[in-house]
């Protein structure tokens, strides 16, 4: 193995936790900081893809996972109306006989998974403290926190998301986060049982869709083309969120009738960032959003952060340096996440433009077929 015997881990999201869980499984200390004092999550719904939940099974979860959310094969395509006009099926599970091709889940409930599997894992997580400087050294690094705390590590791992206080005091260099001119909305709505699957609106002058999440629960998302990038003030967002609906008809246009004060309704810009290669120096690394955030046109960022977890884990545990584990690390995770930020990218920029349905059709069924291939 290499020298590793305790890892920091710096943020409690997805790449945070499933790293520490994979990182115990392996003998490895793992210690989560997370800044936030409640250890909250943000957003709605969430899609979940056939790799994605590849990933999950790898790290135990899948049962859980299928058992709260919701998960199915199809995929509904309709026009703005709501009639369907063709049902996407893929030919039979590629993922293994036990996966679904597709999901959903609330934000929530995943991370509810998440933190309860990382706890019963012997980790240790302490909230409301973060990284307030880091000092290398060959065998070791010596971190001091906000708390006024210090310790001292084998390696630390920056998993603290897009906006990462890791990667500025790693990279001062790092490429800056890049708005995309699309913002995303979400929202919550109950699921009548005819939504059984996936469905995606097109013809129309906004790309929206909705997905199952729960036996009772579905979620909307809807791309808007907002090249201004202007602030949506949040007692607005139910009256914003209906005027971008106004053309649909079918189950967008029930819910666009049923928005009202009392809906879970979610709005962000989309950003995007790639860090270079590598992605550690010395005995820091980072994973997840914080080296690679991509917007959701793939519903592969979730997916991308288990993964990263897992190869990072398996690396560690090999017979290797651990300069050279940190390589191998970037060298097998960085042209997959490559892939996802530029082809997301890219499929926003063709809605954005109005291309034609097949020409994006195209695009994400070649990306998705890429990412099924082995991590």
């Amino acid at each position: 193995m290499t020298e590793i015997k305790r890892v920091l881990i710096a943020g409690g999201g997805i790449a945070g936790m499933a790293l520490a869980i994979v990182l115990e499984r392996a003998g490895i200390a793992a210690e989560i900081v997370e800044i936030d004092p409640d250890w909250r999550v943000y957003g709605a719904g969430i899609t979940i893809t056939g790799p994605t939940l590849r990933a999950l099974d790898r790290l135990g979860l899948l049962d859980a996972v299928v058992d709260e959310g919701y998960c199915y094969d199809a995929t509904r395509i309709c026009d703005i109306d709501g009639t369907v006009i063709m049902a996407s099926r893929v030919s039979g599970r590629p993922m293994g006989p036990r996966i679904f091709n597709s999901g959903g889940i609330l934000r929530p409930v995943l991370h509810r998974i998440l933190s309860a599997a990382t706890r019963a894992s012997g980790a240790s997580v302490r909230l409301g403290v973060g990284i307030a400087a880091i000092e290398q050294a060959d065998a070791a690094v010596s971190i001091r926190f906000t708390d006024g705390t210090a310790g001292t590590f084998d390696l630390v791992v920056g998993a603290d998301g897009i906006q990462s206080r890791l990667r500025a005091m790693l990279f001062p260099d790092a490429p800056a986060l890049a708005f995309t001119g699309q913002g995303c909305w979400r929202a919550v709505v109950p699921r009548p049982a005819a939504v059984d699957c996936a469905h995606v609106y097109v013809g129309g002058p906004v790309k929206a869709g909705i997905t199952p999440v729960s036996r009772d629960e579905m979620y909307l998302f809807l791309l808007q083309h907002v090249p201004d990038n202007p602030r949506m003030p949040e007692e607005q967002w139910p009256k914003l969120l209906a005027e971008q609906l106004r053309s649909f008809g079918g189950a967008l246009g029930a819910i666009r009738d049923g928005l009202g004060a009392s809906a879970r309704i979610n709005y962000r810009p989309l950003e995007k960032l790639l860090l270079p290669q590598p992605w550690h120096r010395g005995r820091a690394v980072l994973i997840g959003d914080a080296a690679h955030a991509t917007t959701p046109h793939l519903a592969s960022g979730a997916g991308l952060a288990v993964e990263d977890a897992l190869v990072l884990a398996e690396l560690l545990a090999a017979d290797v340096a651990l300069d050279q584990a940190l390589r191998r690390f970037t060298a097998r995770r960085y042209e997959r996440c490559r892939m996802v930020v530029e082809n997301s990218v890219r499929l926003g920029e063709l809605e954005m433009s109005r291309a034609p349905a097949q020409q994006q059709a195209e695009l994400q069924r070649a990306s998705m077929l890429a990412l099924t291939e082995p991590i």
